[in-house]
């Protein structure tokens, strides 16, 4: 699900006053998990959902991303515990 978009090359135009390569960003997720995560690690929140860059550069179009794993490491597991 998308819950923000920001066309950072608007941005970019209006500070140098001429062209700027396209660049999007987008914040994406699924909102069921980010519950289950905030309910276990309310920090959390800060990391999910995710913020995607899809931007033009001179050797093309690049896609970059967050991800959770390396944000959430310092708070251990918090793997569910349904069903045990």
């Amino acid at each position: 699900m998308e819950f923000a978009r920001y066309d950072l090359g608007v941005i970019l135009r209006k500070e140098q006053g001429n062209p700027a390569p396209q660049s999007l960003r987008l914040v994406a997720g699924n909102p069921l998990i980010m519950k289950q995560m905030v309910e276990h690690v309310p920090d959390a929140g800060s990391y999910a959902p995710v913020t995607i860059l899809i931007d033009q550069r001179p050797d093309g179009v690049h896609l970059s991303y967050d991800r959770m794993t390396s944000f959430l490491a310092s708070y251990g597991s918090f793997q569910s515990s349904a069903g045990s």
